[in-house]
């Protein structure tokens, strides 16, 4: 799925309001800074910190 890269400009981790960025390979939004992955489904990133999966 191919990401707006004008969208993820003012997009902003809701947990920690740090900047994030799109991995392809995972298939969703990465806060690094909070190690959190926001998967996207239907291709919509769901921005839930509940739903947010913990990356290692």
């Amino acid at each position: 799925m191919p990401f707006n890269k004008n969208l993820l400009e003012i997009l902003a981790c809701p947990q920690c309001r740090g900047k994030v960025r799109f991995d392809e390979k995972l298939g969703g939004i990465i806060c690094d800074q909070c190690k959190l992955l926001y998967e996207a489904k239907d291709d919509i990133p769901v921005l839930l910190i509940e739903e947010a999966k913990k990356l290692s």
